[in-house]
């Protein structure tokens, strides 16, 4: 079973973990414990392999990327502390929250735990808090060369507005701008609405409750539309 929680600062150094198998250029644990202190401007989740079965049973499917695998274990190899068997923590997601606007800061999903539908669950939760929080519009950076990203992006909505030149510092990458439709907008939110009970559905027997989703339709979004 897997469960969404809030980020608290006894995630960190699992979240270190799993940044380091996801990103050339992760965080600094010091730059989320500064996220953590600001909670009215910020919002960090975590997805959590409750029984530790996640990771074993996506290793195992024959479709496995077996390169990616074994990449990985050689890392775990060279740093048996930074990489557990079978992580708790199968992702972690967060954005920033300022007047009516929402930035996403970070999505990651442990490359074990991919393929799944983890990353779109992230996502929603980050739209659902954007939503309760009355933003009007929810902006993101991906780089140019991500475009199962960019296609998951699209899905939701959202759209190239803008590049930012060399915007990733490990290799000079630029970044598109995405901005979403807006979060007032009733067909955006009918349509939200039915892509997340979807994603829901996909993963419900995998799903434990959570505090921070849930399965039932969220009554507020047609308040949030008027």
């Amino acid at each position: 079973m897997f469960r969404l929680d809030l980020m608290t600062l006894d995630d960190l150094p699992d979240v270190g973990r799993v940044e380091r198998r996801c990103f050339t250029n992760p965080w600094p644990q010091s730059a989320y414990r500064r996220e953590l202190r600001y909670p009215e401007q910020n919002y960090y989740v975590v997805l959590r392999d409750c029984d530790g079965q996640g990771a074993t049973a996506a290793a195992g499917r024959p479709d496995a990327p077996r390169r990616a695998l074994t990449r990985l274990v050689s890392s775990i190899a060279r740093k048996p502390e930074d990489a557990p068997v079978a992580p708790a923590l199968a992702g972690f997601a967060g954005m920033w929250v300022m007047y009516d606007e929402a930035h996403v800061t970070t999505i990651g999903v442990d490359p074990l735990y991919r393929g799944q539908g983890w990353g779109e669950l992230l996502l929603v939760a980050l739209f659902e808090e954007a939503i309760r929080r009355r933003a009007s519009l929810l902006t993101l950076e991906v780089r140019v060369s991500n475009v199962t990203a960019q296609r998951l992006y699209e899905k939701y909505g959202m759209s190239v507005q803008g590049i930012r030149a060399r915007y990733y510092t490990d290799n000079g990458e630029d970044a598109y701008i995405m901005w979403s439709r807006s979060l007032r907008d009733p067909q955006f939110l009918t349509r939200f609405e039915d892509l997340r009970r979807t994603v829901l559905s996909r993963l419900e027997t995998r799903l434990s409750d959570s505090p921070i989703i849930s399965r039932e339709p969220n009554v507020e979004l047609p308040d949030i539309a008027q």
